[in-house]
């Protein structure tokens, strides 16, 4: 069987172009995340099996690439009909953090800023904008039960989205938030029992795609009553300016006033340091899948896109998982892929390159002749400038012409003699 030059289904190679754009947004996000407190750290690409089949993953612990135990231990898994993986690719960087901060908190500042940028794997079906192995850029705060740890993560995020789409004729975007204890209060009180809810939830979720009478279709056809999904739809009409009146009419012994108050309070914090190309709004058809959830969530949709780029929420319940002890939790995860995606597509976007400098040398060159240009490249990088260095070419035209389009404006033809 011959080589194959393509790579992996659903994984890409990078051309320089593209490494230039990727590259460019992650020091735009490093910096803004930076500028907010958060400390960057790094993980391993691959977890021990158990962490990734916990049942905190949703619908990610379906699509986890496995790995196979090796040598003989691998020998007797074989033989008993034992698992044969014992680990497997990471497919998200929430859950390695939380193991990680299990294992460090004692090393850690608390409340801890964490910012997360690595690749994770899915074996999902690709498409457009969702590949098998991709970049996350995560932001969490641990160890702050709060709601100023919802408060900045939001505030960043919209902070950083508007740094990377000025200037890129991108329409705004906007913050849907929501509170999994809201979306939980709601389906109680329209009479659902407690074991439908996530079944519920997942239905909701699909709300945008086929409407309320779509939703209420397959609602009933889980056999929950008609009135009562009628009862639990009427719910969503109410006044959404203020988290508090939405969620007046719901029973104290469903819903604390803490958790509407405190939303409002979110919004309301995080309002005043934005732009204006962006918009929060309260979502409460919001439901984001992962599992792990426990408390406000948040997605960040482009207005001119109809999916999303960024999400997370609170999810106080994961580390305790590994550490035996509750540590508080919230964090923001970006759709990296599908921010480069959409910003190809805009090509103010695509100003990657500093102007740099290019010495084509003639052929046939003295050694001393040789030495001298690389001296001047040397003296000019050190003057901060990009500087490459090439033998010229007998297509000097389409050299030129290619060094032009790679971001090397300055182009000088050094003679041998």
């Amino acid at each position: 069987m011959g080589f194959v030059k393509t790579p992996v289904k659903g994984m890409n190679d990078f051309l320089p172009v593209e490494m230039a754009l990727r590259q460019k947004v992650l020091r735009k996000i490093r910096d803004t995340y930076g500028a907010y407190g958060f400390r960057e750290i790094e993980t391993p690409c691959m977890e021990h099996i158990e962490n990734l089949t916990s049942k905190q993953g949703g619908e990610n612990e379906k699509l986890i690439f496995k790995v196979m135990k090796r040598g003989a231990a691998l020998g007797r898994a074989l033989e008993k009909g034992d698992e044969l993986a014992d680990s497997g690719m990471r497919y998200d960087l929430t859950l390695p953090l939380s193991r990680f901060y299990a294992a460090n908190s004692a090393t850690l500042p608390a409340p801890f800023k964490a910012l997360q940028i690595g690749n994770v794997w899915r074996a999902d079906q690709p498409q457009k904008g969702r590949f098998r192995q991709f970049t996350q850029c995560d932001i969490d705060i641990l160890g702050d039960a709060s709601i100023m740890a919802e408060i900045e993560l939001i505030g960043a995020t919209g902070n950083m989205l508007e740094t990377l789409l000025a200037g890129t004729g991108i329409e705004g975007f906007t913050i849907h938030v929501n509170d999994r204890r809201i979306l939980r209060a709601m389906a109680l009180s329209a009479g659902f029992p407690e074991e439908s809810l996530e079944e519920v939830f997942i239905v909701l979720d699909k709300l945008d795609k086929i409407g309320t009478e779509g939703v209420k279709t397959e609602l009933c056809q889980m056999g929950l009553e008609e009135a009562a999904v009628d009862s639990y739809l009427a719910l969503f009409e109410g006044d959404r300016e203020s988290v508090v009146a939405f969620c007046a009419g719901l029973d104290d012994s469903l819903l604390e006033t803490s958790v509407a108050t405190g939303l409002d309070t979110i919004l309301n914090c995080v309002k005043n340091s934005l732009g204006a190309t962006c918009s929060l709004k309260f979502d409460p058809t919001l439901v984001r899948g992962m599992g792990y959830y426990t408390g406000t969530i948040f997605e960040v949709k482009l207005n001119e896109y109809n999916f999303s780029i960024a999400g997370g929420g609170r999810y106080d319940e994961m580390i305790g998982k590994f550490s035996g002890q509750k540590v508080p939790a919230c964090g923001f995860s970006i759709g990296f892929e599908r921010i480069i995606t959409i910003l190809r597509d805009h090509p103010a976007a695509r100003d990657t390159q500093s102007a740099g400098i290019a010495l084509l040398l003639e052929n046939g060159a003295s050694p001393e002749k040789m030495q001298e240009v690389f001296a001047e490249a040397a003296a000019l990088r050190r003057e901060g400038k990009t500087v490459t260095v090439l033998p010229l070419k007998k297509n000097a035209k389409f050299q030129i012409d290619r060094l032009m389009e790679d971001g090397f404006t300055d182009v000088r033809r050094i003679y041998r003699d």
